[in-house]
């Protein structure tokens, strides 16, 4: 799956006031100035739109119904994911002063890749109108300075140029390591929130983490890769059940966002913390190396769901 990582690097020019998490803030302003830009009919909805089809805001936040199937012994999700993950500045600072710096990441998965240009139009939108609290009166406001890609810059203010990337990485399924790994850590670094028998959970054992890496692995391949990779899901899921948590410290964090559609604020929880997990964990690690890349759960659109992997190996085979 054609994987580009980009880090958008950004300087305030007035003051600002931000939420603590700014996940759901920058989805929001993100998906407002993508539209604003790429609509051509201005409509309201894209679902009678005769443009969708090759429309960049269509293909990345407006995702098409899937028909019904089974995968994973679940039914399969009603909509393709999303083919971008934002990655929220990692800091609670909420009050910036003018020139402040202010950076996020954005993956994007596949033939949004192709949109880059107008997501670049986009943000530079997202300074012009402002974000967080005051933004209709001026405040929120910034610049966007730079662009970075695979250790390059690939934009600047100076030149108003775009080098977009002709050979973006490809994000696969790495073979298992030879080294035999006995334990493996999982850091939660933004809230993790998904559900296990349409109940949200509030803990996280092995098997549950490994049935949310091997249904966004799927889904994520089946729509923007080279379509669902050849697993042994119903194997890799008992095998799972036999890891054992060796140490946990997880919490429950909710956090409060404004619904523009709704226009009321909402929560959105989910797990923070970190575990230990011991036993045979090396055919895992390639599925959690995916997510870390991708996120894992619901609403990694807005930047939930990103985890690091660190994996111990007491011995060769």
């Amino acid at each position: 799956m054609q994987t580009g990582m980009y880090r958008f690097l950004c300087q305030f020019t007035t003051e600002a006031v931000l939420p603590e998490f700014k996940g759901s803030m920058l989805r929001g302003a993100f998906g407002h100035a993508l539209k604003k830009t790429v609509c051509a009919l201005h409509r309201a909805q894209c679902t009678d739109c005769l443009l969708a089809a090759s429309c960049g805001y269509s293909f990345i936040f407006e995702v098409a119904k899937s028909d019904p199937g089974n995968s994973l012994d679940r039914p399969r999700i009603a909509a393709r994911p999303h083919p971008f993950v934002l990655v929220p500045p990692d800091l609670p600072q909420r009050f910036f002063e003018a020139g402040d710096g202010f950076n996020f990441g954005l993956t994007l998965f596949g033939r949004a890749n192709n949109y880059l240009p107008h997501v670049v139009y986009a943000v530079e939108q997202m300074g012009v109108s402002g974000l967080g609290r005051g933004a209709k009166n001026g405040q929120g406001r910034f610049r966007l300075e730079a662009i970075e890609s695979q250790g390059a810059v690939i934009y600047d203010h100076a030149t108003k140029i775009l080098h977009q990337p002709s050979n973006l990485p490809r994000l696969g399924l790495e073979p298992p390591s030879p080294i035999s790994e006995d334990s493996v850590g999982i850091k939660l670094l933004t809230p993790l929130r998904l559900k296990h028998q349409n109940q949200l959970q509030d803990d996280l054992p092995f098997h549950l983490l490994i049935r949310t890496a091997l249904r966004r692995i799927s889904t994520l391949s089946e729509a923007y890769g080279g379509g669902e990779p050849d697993l042994d899901y119903s194997g890799l899921i008992r095998r799972a059940e036999k890891v054992e948590t060796a140490q946990s410290a997880f919490r429950w964090v909710d956090l409060k966002r404004f619904s523009n559609r709704q226009k009321s604020a909402m929560l959105l929880g989910g797990l923070e913390g970190h575990a230990t997990y011991a036993g045979k964990v090396g055919e895992f690690l390639p599925l959690l190396r995916f997510c870390e890349v991708t996120n894992l759960g619901k609403q990694t659109a807005f930047g939930l769901g990103r985890i690091g992997v660190e994996a111990t190996a007491e011995h060769s085979k």
